[in-house]
């Protein structure tokens, strides 16, 4: 695992893309919508690729319900921890707060959002940040009970604390915006697929 120290903190450099629990147990393999519908109301742990798509794994890393988070089978491999929303607000202050530490947390490439202009579509790459903190963040896309969305325009990462019992903290970076959100509302419920990064014990 590629590390890279950011203040007091040591990260992974890339997503998280293991299929097994740290005690060695399978983690659930899901493509079809409705079972991962299923999954989620279960509280079943669970990952997918974007798309369903194993290239997008070797680019982003795999998507992983929370439930697969918080399992006590442990997700993240030995040394490493799944970060706390405290975890990430000290990354965030440390690059000089949420107004401005997305820009130097996105990757200096990938971040394209596409729209049609006038029958023509037009790819704006205008969202690409500096990665001065190397961090290399990168626009992984998540997957809810509707499909996948936001693939190379938003990248979602897990926390290790809940909001509540449906919902848990998400951890946000957008093509258009240079901050960082810390969302916590309902719509990221806790059979939502988003990327993980771990965080060194």
């Amino acid at each position: 695992m590629e590390k890279i120290k950011i203040g007091n903190q040591v990260w992974m450099k890339n997503n998280l893309n293991v299929e097994m629990f740290h005690n060695g147990d399978i983690i659930q393999y899901v493509q079809n919508q409705d079972e991962w519908e299923s999954a989620g109301r279960n509280g079943t742990p669970a990952w997918c690729y974007y798309n369903n798509d194993p290239a997008n794994g070797i680019k982003y890393g795999k998507l992983y319900n929370w439930y697969a988070i918080k399992d006590s089978r442990g997700l993240a491999p030995q040394g490493w921890k799944i970060p706390t929303e405290m975890d990430w607000d000290e990354l965030v202050d440390f690059l000089g707060g949420a107004k401005v530490a997305g820009v130097k947390m996105k990757n200096s490439s990938g971040w394209k959002n596409k729209y049609d202009y006038y029958n023509d579509i037009i790819e704006d790459e205008s969202g690409n940040g500096t990665n001065e903190s190397l961090f290399s963040g990168i626009p992984c896309g998540s997957r809810d009970d509707s499909g996948f969305y936001g693939i190379e325009t938003t990248g979602m990462w897990w926390t290790a604390d809940e909001n509540s019992n449906e919902s848990a903290y998400t951890i946000i970076l957008f093509h258009c915006d240079d901050e960082v959100s810390k969302e916590e509302s309902p719509l990221y419920y806790k059979g939502n697929g988003m990327s993980v990064r771990c965080l060194s014990i």
